[in-house]
């Protein structure tokens, strides 16, 4: 995927993490169990995994390796046969390990929609290091998907904890989402 323009990256990265959180504020018991159930929820694993399947081989078929240009059709369709294999072979925690494929992707087109403009600006290095620790994130989920789910127990324990969770999470997507609407709106597109 090509980079974003970087105001609109971060405008869309801001609202993704505010509007479910805002929800979660206000229906906390709602949001708490909807959470709970993500971890095993084959409809968002399939959703997820297939996303992030169709995602990678895009980003696999703008490349212009020559040392695989040869096998640039076999790796596509080993690639599409992983991705599909996992939604039928793999249903356990399926929707945790399609979020990490996806936080992986996503963490990429972040740091190519920033590196442009780490020049321009320091608020810049907010998106990037988010960006890493995205890929951390991501790698940790995909070695012990479990680990996701005690996360979501432990911040949906109470409705306090949960409550402050959300609002935390709402506070930085605001402030990301600021980044786009301010400091990044001048910067130029890639």
């Amino acid at each position: 995927m090509p980079p974003l323009p970087l105001s609109t990256l971060a405008i869309l990265l801001g609202l993704l993490v505010c509007v479910p959180h805002v929800y979660g504020l206000l229906k906390p018991d709602r949001f708490g169990a909807a959470m709970r159930k993500f971890p095993r929820s084959l409809p968002w694993g399939y959703a997820l995994m297939l996303l992030g399947t169709a995602w990678f081989l895009y980003n696999l078929s703008q490349e212009s390796i020559a040392d695989f240009a040869a096998y640039k059709k076999f790796l596509v369709a080993g690639f599409a046969a992983i991705g599909i294999g996992a939604c039928v072979y793999v249903k356990d925690f399926l929707a945790i390990r399609g979020l990490a494929v996806v936080m992986l992707l996503l963490a990429k087109l972040m740091v190519d929609s920033g590196r442009p403009h780490l020049a321009a600006t320091h608020w810049v290095l907010v998106i990037q290091v988010w960006a890493y620790l995205m890929v951390l994130g991501g790698m940790w989920l995909t070695i012990s998907p479990w680990r996701a789910r005690d996360l979501i127990e432990w911040a949906t324990a109470n409705r306090k904890r949960l409550q402050a969770v959300c609002a935390a999470r709402v506070a930085f997507g605001l402030f990301i989402l600021a980044l786009g609407l301010t400091v990044f709106r001048p910067l130029a597109a890639p």
